[in-house]
């Protein structure tokens, strides 16, 4: 079918309505609009101020284009939409999309930019990437002034990695996909997989400084806090299972959220029994052996050996001095 597109743009006078001025747009009977006649004798002004008909600037003719022009940020653009089924990933419709637009072979003028829940999805992964950058420094920053080391608080954070594993797991088990409620469980799951971490590290720490050995102290740890750790995963995954099944108004949204909380707290849980107590051996190693090459250009400080045999040096003689001496016989 053709269209016809014509656009004349004239200084025309604006209708005051008291507040405010409507400009008046002024349009051609649709009946003329079929006649090619008629439409190359409308007369517009040139650069010279003269009315001339339209033939004399414009070829006239009848042709196939869009009946409206669109544009975003002054440039045209033409949306193409699609709603998905209910059982359809984003994610899998955008790859086909994809491929099928790199199929077109368009113009190299021609961008595509994603729009709509598409715009939405972007928008939340590079939101959730910051949130989470900025979570990790403020807790590491934490954990710095709790414990007084960076060595043990890396170790708190090298328990974060060992939940992603069952995230995926449980999202692959569900044929569910990455979306933005997957986004705030990874959240959730950041605070309680840290959680379960601190736990461990501060009983072992506070074991060591009451002079048990490491060794010991490792696996004391995890044999006492293993019941509550174990209490508060069982816990969430109990009060996680009603939005898993997807139960009540808006289960389907909240449903992949608590699925990856549910699989990422039960395999952080085993792993982290197991693997934070060999973090911690390895970076109380690392930590000693950065102390022993830096600390001989700081100094002892007040928890140093060295300064506390010095210290018991320096008290000893006015200790002794201090005792009554015994009356000769």
């Amino acid at each position: 079918m053709s269209q016809l597109s014509v656009t004349l743009t004239q200084h025309l006078a604006k209708f005051n309505a008291g507040d405010r001025l409507v400009p008046i747009r002024v349009q051609i009977e649709e009946d003329a609009r079929t006649d090619i006649q008629r439409l190359r004798n409308l007369r517009v002004t040139n650069a010279a101020g003269t009315a001339v008909p339209l033939a004399a600037v414009a070829d006239v003719s009848f042709s196939q284009g869009p009946s409206s022009i669109k544009r975003y940020d002054r440039e045209r653009r033409a949306v193409i939409g699609v709603d998905l089924e209910s059982t359809g990933a984003m994610s899998d419709a955008r790859e086909t999309f994809l491929t099928v637009f790199e199929q077109q072979k368009l113009p190299a003028a021609v961008r595509l930019q994603a729009s709509g829940d598409a715009e939405v999805q972007d928008e939340v992964a590079t939101g959730f990437m910051t949130a989470m950058g900025t979570g990790l420094m403020i807790v590491f920053g934490v954990l710095v002034l709790l414990f007084g080391s960076v060595a043990q608080p890396i170790t708190i954070l090298l328990s974060l990695p060992l939940s992603f594993g069952g995230v995926v797991i449980g999202l692959l088990a569900t044929n569910n996909s990455i979306s933005m409620p997957v986004y705030i469980g990874l959240l959730m799951l950041m605070g309680i997989v840290t959680k379960n971490a601190i736990v461990l590290v501060d009983f072992a720490l506070e074991e060591i400084a009451s002079g048990v050995p490491r060794f010991d102290a490792v696996i004391d740890a995890g044999r006492k806090r293993a019941r509550p750790i174990i209490m508060t995963t069982l816990a969430m995954v109990a009060g996680m299972i009603p939005s898993a099944l997807a139960m009540g108004d808006g289960g389907e949204f909240r449903a992949p959220m608590a699925i990856a909380v549910i699989g990422g707290l039960l395999v952080s849980t085993v792993l982290s029994l197991v693997f934070v107590p060999s973090f911690f051996t390895v970076m109380d190693d690392f930590g000693r052996g950065v102390w022993w090459i830096f600390g001989r250009f700081i100094g002892p400080t007040d928890e140093s050996p060295e300064y506390l045999a010095a210290e018991a040096a320096a008290r000893k003689p006015a200790h002794d001095s201090a005792q009554p001496h015994a009356p000769a016989e």
